[in-house]
Order: structure tokens, then sequence, then C-alpha cells
């Protein structure tokens, strides 16, 4: 039976989700977009310019691919509100992903104005998926309030320091009913394997891939990558032990016997 990843009703094939921010082109991004297969993309709503009849970037996202606009820039919930409904009216669809940040150095999300916005969003028909800092209470309440999927950090936003937050959101991993997807702060490869092979459904990433010397080999190692992860978790990992444990036996070879 084919592994598939169920939200908002949908059943999708990829769970490498790419973000559209920091590409040096659109048709750069293009490729990229193209070798890691995804089937979600993430775009910012000031990128998105449906009316334009040059450099919309909506021209150079795959068609079969989900967009779903994110709410960058919000600082509380009703400005995530506001350009939720905006994507929405300008063409990107009803998938959103919500960002609320107040604080500008480290870029960390804010609960409880996310929460705000994902009560009004769902109530209003958006396939919501908060991104948020790893709280298990708050990550209850956002699935209970009707979001499609929890987005936790794995580390600051753009900071390629991979995953910081590991035991908070195996938390999530156990608890929450909904998929939990990592999101911002992966840096490689091997990241994002770790993250699958914990259990999350799906990851995000996107500086990690936009900003290195060939983005189109990176997104296809970030999907081998995820692919690798997820395999292992479905076949199960091996516990681990402190003590040594012998592949072959131990006992009886090249040894004199006396009878």
């Amino acid at each position: 039976m084919e592994d598939l990843l169920h939200i908002g009703g949908r059943s999708i094939k990829s769970r490498l989700l790419i973000g559209t921010g920091k590409f040096s082109s659109y048709p750069l991004m293009r490729k990229a977009l193209e070798a890691a297969q995804s089937d979600i993309v993430t775009v910012a709503l000031r990128r998105v310019d449906a009316g334009a009849k040059t450099d919309n970037i909506l021209e150079y996202i795959p068609k079969s691919c989900i967009l779903m606009a994110n709410t960058s820039g919000a600082r509380n919930a009703d400005e995530a509100v506001r350009i939720a409904r905006l994507a929405k009216a300008s063409g990107a669809g009803n998938w959103i992903k919500i960002e609320v940040v107040q604080d500008n150095k480290y870029l960390l999300p804010d609960n409880l104005e996310t929460l705000k916005a994902v009560e009004i969003l769902a109530q209003e028909g958006f396939i919501v998926l908060p991104y948020m800092s790893p709280d298990l209470s708050m990550a209850k309440r956002m699935a209970d309030a009707g979001a499609a999927a929890v987005m936790p950090l794995g580390s600051p936003i753009g900071s390629n320091r991979g995953m910081k937050t590991r035991e908070l959101v195996e938390i999530l991993v156990r608890e929450i009913k909904v998929p939990v997807i990592v999101d911002a702060g992966l840096g490689s490869p091997s990241d994002a394997c770790e993250c699958m092979e914990m259990g999350c459904a799906a990851v995000l990433v996107n500086t990690a891939i936009a900003i290195v010397r060939d983005p189109v080999a990176m997104a296809r190692a970030f999907r081998e990558a995820v692919s690798a992860g997820r395999t292992a978790y479905l076949a199960g990992l091996a516990s681990s032990g402190s003590e040594a444990s012998a592949s072959s036996p131990l006992t009886g070879f090249l040894r004199n016997e006396t009878r």
C-alpha cells in the first residue's frame, strides 16, 4: 500500500515541503521544486501578484503543487487573518501556513496569537497549518481548533542549526493526533532524515536549499533523505544500548577444546 500523507482531505505523496524564498531567480527555484518533487509549496503573499505579466512567482510553481500561502509579516492574529483572506482572494487558494512573529531577533512564533488565528481561519474553511514553538498544550489546542497539522520549529528560521528541539518535537509526535511537520532551522539532508526517523509526518525546508551553490542538487538530496528517514521509521529502528552486542558468536571459535 502506498505510504501517503493525509492533510486537509488531500492525499500527499511527497513528505518534503518547500519554501520559495531566497532563491536567486524564479527559473532556478522552479528547477529545485521539480528536483524535490514536492507536492506542497509555500509562498509569501507579498510575492504573489496574480495580475503581473512578468516575474509572477505563481508561473514558476508547477501546476501539480498545492500552493500554501504563508502569513509572513503578521505580528498578531488579526494581521494573520487579514493576510490569509487576501491570499485566498488573490487566487492562492485556502491552504494557509500561519506565521505570527513579534520577535525580530530570533523570529520565534507567538503561540497564543497563532492559536487565535487558527480558531478564526479553521472556522472559515481554510486548511490551516500553524508554525509554532513545540509546546504540547498549545499544539493540542491548535489541533482541537481545527489545525490540519502543526509545524513546530527545529531551530530558529534560517539558522540551519538542525533539530535543537528534538525532545519536545518527539513529545508532539507521540501525543498529537494531527500530522507533525518540522518547519524552520533544518540545515542539511541528515537533519531532515532525523526528523523522519523520529516519526514526523513531513518537513518544510527553504533556506538550506535556496542559498547553497547548487540548489537543484540539494533539493534532490533532501528528497532522498526524507524518503530514507521515512522508510527507516516504518521499518522500525533498532533500539540503542549502553553495552556492546556482537553480531556474530564469540564462543567456540579458534578454541582448543579437550574431549
